[in-house]
């Protein structure tokens, strides 16, 4: 029997401890597995090259209650005694590395290679007060080797018992980590972790042999049944296979069975890039049922085949946890428009929080109309714009703002709706990115396009009119303007200044207590027969004073909903209209 001492790489013993001080436990199962597979992957190298045989290949995960250990088995490569102590009593060599040196995969065939023997196998230490490796080469006339080591400092060599290739690690896990034993939690962690690795994957527990005395009972079918060991993986997931090859079906049933949501995905998309870097995944545009369930996605960061982890900040962008996935990606595909409705907000949140993203989809971001189109801010402009003036003309509520809205439309221009809590930040964004240099204006924030160039003015009539509106309404600071308007069925319209409407909503939206009053203006039509009939009414008479009061309501609902009060009294009023009326 040999025995000795560990060799440690001084300049990659920091990379160790800060892997596993600090990682959840139970992911020495995926680098004991992952070695497991690299070590098949190796094999399979040496018959591309002709060097061996090819065979059928399996790893298999064994927990054994009363004997307190966990066995990983491989048909891989397997080792001499010299490669075990090259490899496995050298911390942080890599052995993936030495091989690939040594046997160069053809163009274009990275092996398969997943990590760095030698260097994860030490996690084993991170649960078990034991771990022993059993090992027989490939190679013709080698004898198997035993490697013990209680501490992962000290080690014995001796002759293993292994009778066919591969390797076989036995872990004797510490009493309190011996939850790993269970074969539903153990069944758990090889799902989390090896659900794609690239070799088929078998676990199985042993059933306790019964206690001296005790009488042995029959087996059962569900005995029979448990004994057989279950893969618990799939060596060829979707992401791998051409989207050409996948159906719709597929795309979904991975999409339960992955992410565990039940509901339909919205659509997805399938990544296969091969440069600048080999990329291939799917990511999924999950249905939102309103702007506040999308706070959380899941984009599961797998290499070669083995998962890493769940939403890593530092190498997927923030705007892409919303979304549910295999791998990150910030393309889109160029038609989106019958699917813009849901996926907008995921979209502008993107933009706002990453640059190189907004710089990609900036052509294809869709502003989609109150007449239901989808356009381009391109598309828009070459409609809307009037020379230097790049006005984006937007509703936010179009069944209360539908009077405004149609006087844009008649006028050819057409509105969009920006009707969701991110479209205000997005609006902000994309006026002051310094990238667009286009205003957006909501409809009822000017009558900029909607009166007649070069109307005669009165200004005296204006004045008049403002004061009589003032007296009728009891309002002293009420601004009143004089347009013609191209539409002739309004008789006046409110507008309120863009900038301190939005500085109202966002106090409000965000409990502030600012109260600064919003700029806002009655525009009177002076081609219309009311304001035409006020221009020479009895200032003093109440029809007068009920006709300001109509006409500004009516003004007012063309924007949004009048207050309780000021609604019961519009009503009374226009009954009462009603009534003169038919009497005369």
């Amino acid at each position: 029997m040999e025995k000795g001492t560990i060799s440690i790489n001084a300049q990659n013993i920091m990379p160790v401890i800060k892997k596993w001080l600090y990682s959840d436990k139970d992911i020495f199962v995926r680098e004991i597995v992952s070695n497991a597979c690299d070590a098949i992957s190796k094999y399979k190298l040496l018959v591309q090259a002709g060097k061996a045989p090819d065979d059928t290949y399996r790893v298999d995960v064994i927990a054994d209650k009363q004997a307190g250990t966990l066995t990983v088995s491989d048909n891989g490569v397997g080792m001499t005694a010299e490669e075990v102590k090259k490899y496995i009593a050298q911390v942080a060599f890599s052995g993936a590395e030495e091989f690939l040196k040594q046997y160069k995969p053809e163009e274009g065939d990275k092996g398969g290679i997943i990590g760095h023997f030698g260097l994860g196998f030490y996690s084993a230490f991170m649960v078990s007060k034991k771990v022993t490796v059993d090992t027989l080469s490939w190679q013709e006339g080698a004898q198997p080797a035993l490697w013990t080591s209680e501490d992962g400092m000290e080690y014995e060599m001796s002759a293993g018992t292994r009778t066919s290739r591969g390797t076989t690690i036995t872990m004797y896990l510490n009493d309190e980590d011996k939850e790993f034993l269970d074969l539903y939690t153990l069944t758990g962690v090889l799902e989390k972790y090896c659900a794609f690795m690239p070799t088929p994957i078998f676990v199985r527990d042993v059933k306790p042999e019964p206690a001296e005395g005790e009488e042995k009972k029959d087996e059962t079918a569900e005995d029979k049944l448990d004994k057989e060991p279950q893969q618990v993986n799939d060596t060829s997931p979707l992401w791998l296979k051409k989207p050409s090859e996948c159906t719709e079906e597929e795309y979904r049933e991975f999409y339960h069975k992955v992410f565990h949501d039940f509901e339909e995905p919205l659509f997805w998309i399938h990544l296969n890039a091969e440069y600048p870097f080999n990329l291939k995944g799917i990511l999924y545009f999950p249905k939102i049922k309103n702007e506040f369930s999308a706070s959380e996605g899941q984009v599961k960061l797998y290499s070669n085949q083995v998962f890493v982890a769940d939403n890593i900040k530092e190498i997927i962008p923030e705007f892409l946890l919303l979304l549910k996935g295999v791998v990150d990606c910030p393309d889109l595909p160029l038609n989106v428009s019958r699917y813009w409705d849901d996926i907008h907000p995921f979209v502008k949140y993107g933009c706002i929080r990453d640059e190189k993203f907004y710089d990609r989809v900036k052509d294809v971001i869709l502003f989609k109309t109150t007449d239901g189109e989808y356009l381009t801010l391109k598309e828009y402009g070459d409609r809307a714009f009037d020379g230097d003036k790049k006005i984006v003309f937007y509703a936010s509520d179009p069944q209360r703002q539908a009077q405004m809205i149609k006087l844009y439309t008649d006028s050819g221009k057409p509105v969009v709706l920006l009707d969701t809590m991110i479209d205000n930040n997005f609006i902000s964004f994309m006026e002051y990115s310094g990238k667009n240099e286009v205003t957006f204006r909501r409809v009822d924030a000017s009558m900029e396009g909607l009166t007649e160039d070069g109307a005669e003015k009165n200004e005296e009539t204006r004045a008049a009119l403002e004061a009589l509106f003032r007296k009728a309404l009891s309002d002293e600071q009420l601004s009143v303007q004089m347009e013609q308007f191209k539409s002739s069925e309004m008789p006046a319209m409110i507008t309120v200044e863009e900038q301190s409407r939005r500085f109202t909503e966002m106090s409000r939206a965000w409990g502030g207590s600012y109260n600064l009053p919003e700029k806002r203006t009655l525009v009177l039509n002076a081609a219309h027969p009311l304001i035409r009939y006020l221009e020479t009414a009895d200032a003093e008479a109440e029809l007068t004073r009920d006709v300001c009061e109509q006409v500004a309501d009516l003004a007012e609902m063309s924007r949004q909903t009048l207050s309780p009060e000021r609604m019961v009294a519009f009503l009374a009023r226009s009954n009462k209209l009603l009534t003169e009326l038919a009497q005369k």
